[in-house]
């Protein structure tokens, strides 16, 4: 059978390294004969593995030893509501920066949950000539009350990513579902992160959490003790049975990670992926990136071809050469190709051979 390259943008795919080693051990983990998700998460074969999970994620993001790292339920859309319930308590406010869909979608859940008077949202996307850039602004001198500022350094579904550090004077909160592992980051200069696991850790249902202990001393809203950050800190994130098969697997990615270089090597190897494609896309004139160059994402790379009447056959063609799910969102269209830590580069030049042959085959 030929390579099949998964583009999806999530559940997407897992290293090829850690999913054999998970058919080998799948009913039968450390000689048991039972399979690691038919385990008490309260033995210590599972405690050994949830530990060792926590140090490798420590390691791998240089967490400081101020801040607790959470295996939670939900995803990271669960941790929209979470966020705002641990943090916001009944007289509370929020900025939540809108750079996509996902933060919307997030500034939208606080909305919702603490009134609008609470949450002061600011779109900080600016469309020149249908090119997106982002524009962040100053906050130098505000002196706002707000218990934190929420945005998603990468938008999944527009192909945004901020680079940027964001300088405030509250806690910065961030989505990094979708990039989270990809790039080196200081943990100290946010007061939490969150991700939900399918696009670089594992499979989808588990999120991490990382938050700095004195933001658990903030008052709560009421909510489900599942989602209580203060409970799972205080019971090692097993208050009720968590995702186990979902943690073991996130382990897994962790050592392959470490495996492979860690973090920044990672970072290497995903720049220069992005960068090929992009080359691509810039250089043929048959396809188009709306994005502005500096906030042009790594991991979800957006396009669209000229002449639109011809994406079904791009995608069918794509498809039959083993290039799997590239169609675009459903809310932007076009094409997206997710090229998270597990794809390897093989198979971003399998994309790119492809849409060069693909160009001078429909081109005029």
């Amino acid at each position: 059978m030929s390579a099949v390259y998964n583009f999806c943008a999530g559940p997407a795919m897992l290293p090829k390294a850690v999913m054999a080693k998970a058919s080998q051990e799948f009913v039968d983990w450390q000689g048991m004969g039972v399979s690691v998700m038919e385990i008490s998460h309260r033995s210590k074969e599972f405690m050994a593995l949830s530990s060792e999970a926590e140090a490798s994620l420590r390691k791998l993001m240089d967490v400081p030893d101020n801040y607790r790292v959470l295996f939670m339920h939900g995803g990271g859309r669960g941790q929209f509501s979470a966020v705002v319930n641990n943090f916001m308590g009944n007289n509370g406010r929020a900025k939540y920066l809108v750079s996509g869909q996902w933060s919307k979608a997030a500034a939208e859940e606080a909305v919702k949950l603490a009134g609008a008077d609470a949450i002061d949202v600011v779109d900080v996307v600016s469309d020149d000539n249908g090119v997106k850039s982002v524009v962040l602004p100053s906050f130098e001198g505000q002196d706002d009350e707000y218990r934190y500022l929420h945005y998603c350094p990468n938008e999944t579904v527009d192909g945004i990513e901020i680079f940027e550090d964001i300088d405030c004077p509250w806690p910065v909160v961030a989505d990094m579902s979708s990039n989270i592992l990809s790039r080196k980051i200081d943990v100290s200069r946010y007061g939490l992160i969150y991700a939900g696991a399918q696009k670089n850790i594992g499979p989808s249902g588990l999120a991490i959490v990382i938050v700095r202990d004195d933001l658990l001393n903030l008052p709560t809203l009421s909510q489900s003790s599942i989602m209580d950050y203060r409970l799972a800190r205080d019971n090692d994130s097993m208050y009720n049975t968590p995702p186990t098969y979902a943690w073991y697997l996130a382990g897994e990615v962790f050592k392959w990670l470490e495996q492979t270089g860690g973090v920044d090597a990672m970072e290497q190897v995903n720049t220069a992926k992005a960068e090929r494609l992009y080359q691509c896309i810039d250089s043929l004139g048959f396809y188009g990136n709306k994005v502005a160059a500096a906030n042009r994402s790594r991991m979800n790379v957006t396009f669209q071809l000229a002449d639109e009447s011809l994406n079904e056959a791009f995608l069918k063609e794509a498809e039959a050469s083993g290039l799997v799910a590239l169609k675009g969102h459903r809310i932007v269209g076009g094409m997206r190709a997710s090229i998270y830590n597990a794809m390897p580069m093989e198979g971003v030049e399998a994309l790119v051979s492809f849409m060069e042959d693909f160009a001078s085959r429909h081109g005029n």
